[in-house]
């Protein structure tokens, strides 16, 4: 890790005031959920000799139900989970930024860890609703049914609130997450692959004055972003939190 572009990120935070984090499946790996696409991720393995896209899908969820959620709860839903360094570091600078996250991640781990203006683009596990009568559930309602699958009092499927593969994103929430992005100063990339889309698609939208990206891995985009770090971010968010406390004591 290099301390130079640390300081450069500290600096591009502590200069400019709106600083959005666009975080993928990396962010949550340290609080023990684990990622999607690397060599240990969770659609790394076949699942009963299906592929987890597959199984994740609005097909298979209507036509394989209860296998649906053998794997849902067994892969995706983590109700212990406790938010780690880097969720905590971004609750923090929004005591000093305008800070916004947008996350691909459904663990809710940003608002745990105490974010309050959170844009989840692919939805959340904490909350659920009957496919039938449209009646609301909380994750606390639906753990009562592990291992089976959850029914409504009107013998209707309750879902998760996490958009399927086979399904559109929110197109509000997509909204919200370019008119962010768009609008930030600073967006710093943090754990994400940038493989998928829409990763790449909403990064297009930028126009600020640093794009920084913190992942372990090299990721595509890496040749167009002005300060790389390839290490473990909630190391590196560490570091930045330190010089960014000297710089906020300084004043």
């Amino acid at each position: 890790m290099s301390n130079l572009k640390v300081q450069k990120i500290a600096n591009a935070i502590y200069e400019n005031k709106n600083i959005v984090f666009f975080g993928g499946a990396g962010v949550s790996t340290a609080s023990g959920i684990p990622d999607f696409r690397s060599s240990n991720g969770l659609f790394d393995k076949k699942f009963k000799g299906i592929s987890p896209e597959t199984i994740v899908s609005h097909d298979f969820l209507l036509h394989e139900t209860e296998l649906f959620y053998e794997f849902y709860f067994n892969n995706l839903v983590y109700p212990n989970a406790k938010p780690n360094f880097t969720h905590k570091f971004i609750a923090w600078l929004e005591k000093y930024k305008n800070v916004i996250v947008v996350t691909q991640n459904i663990d809710d781990l940003h608002q745990h860890g105490g974010s309050s203006n959170v844009i989840q683009i692919h939805g959340t596990t904490s909350s659920y609703h009957c496919m039938k009568c449209f009646k609301k559930y909380s994750l606390k309602d639906i753990l009562k049914f592990k291992p089976s699958v959850p029914l409504c009092s009107c013998t209707g499927i309750i879902r998760p609130d996490v958009t399927l593969y086979q399904e559109a994103l929110d197109e509000k929430t997509v909204g919200k997450a370019i008119n962010a992005i768009s609008n930030a100063d600073v967006l710093i990339i943090c754990g994400s692959s940038l493989v998928v889309y829409p990763a790449s698609f909403y990064i297009n939208y930028f126009e600020g004055e640093k794009l920084i990206i913190v992942n372990k891995q090299q990721t595509s985009y890496d040749k167009y972003s002005d300060i790389v770090i390839n290490d473990d971010m909630n190391k590196v968010f560490k570091e930045i939190k330190k010089i960014l406390e000297d710089k906020i004591n300084e004043k």
